[in-house]
């Protein structure tokens, strides 16, 4: 009888790990950001591929991120510059801390570097003010 309880329990063990161990749902599109990090993501609305950053990024082909992206979500404090060339090169536009949303048509599938903070390059897109560009559109 002890041996018939021991298998009966075995069971009942095995569906608490199941049902306890099942994950959450995985979060999708812009939510997969994380706080502290920039994100870029390959498909608009944050869909597609996602990489996240949290420090200068010299050439995002390293992260199989070169002239892909097509949104993003800055959820950092830092002003992001982003430039059309590896190594900071190029023009460049920026996304202000908070900054979310798809780039503009002309800078999707645009940039090759990103810079936190720091010196802007020549701007992608002139303004009337003459202003640094916002990558958003």
């Amino acid at each position: 009888m002890g041996k018939k309880l021991h298998m009966l329990a075995l069971p009942l063990a095995a569906a608490a790990v199941t049902v306890l161990g099942a994950p959450a749902q995985a979060a999708e599109g812009y939510d997969r950001c994380q706080t502290g990090y920039y994100c870029l993501f390959s498909g608009l609305d944050g869909a597609g591929d996602i990489i996240q950053i949290n420090t200068d990024t010299p050439d995002l082909a390293a992260l199989g991120m070169a002239d892909r992206a097509k949104s993003d979500w800055n959820r950092t404090g830092s002003w992001i510059h982003l430039f059309s060339e590896a190594g900071y090169g190029g023009c460049s536009a920026v996304t202000s801390p908070g900054g979310k949303g798809n780039f503009y048509i002309d800078f999707r599938d645009f940039f090759d570097s990103v810079r936190f903070d720091g010196a802007n390059g020549p701007s992608c897109l002139f303004t009337l003010k003459g202003g640094a560009a916002d990558s958003h559109g």
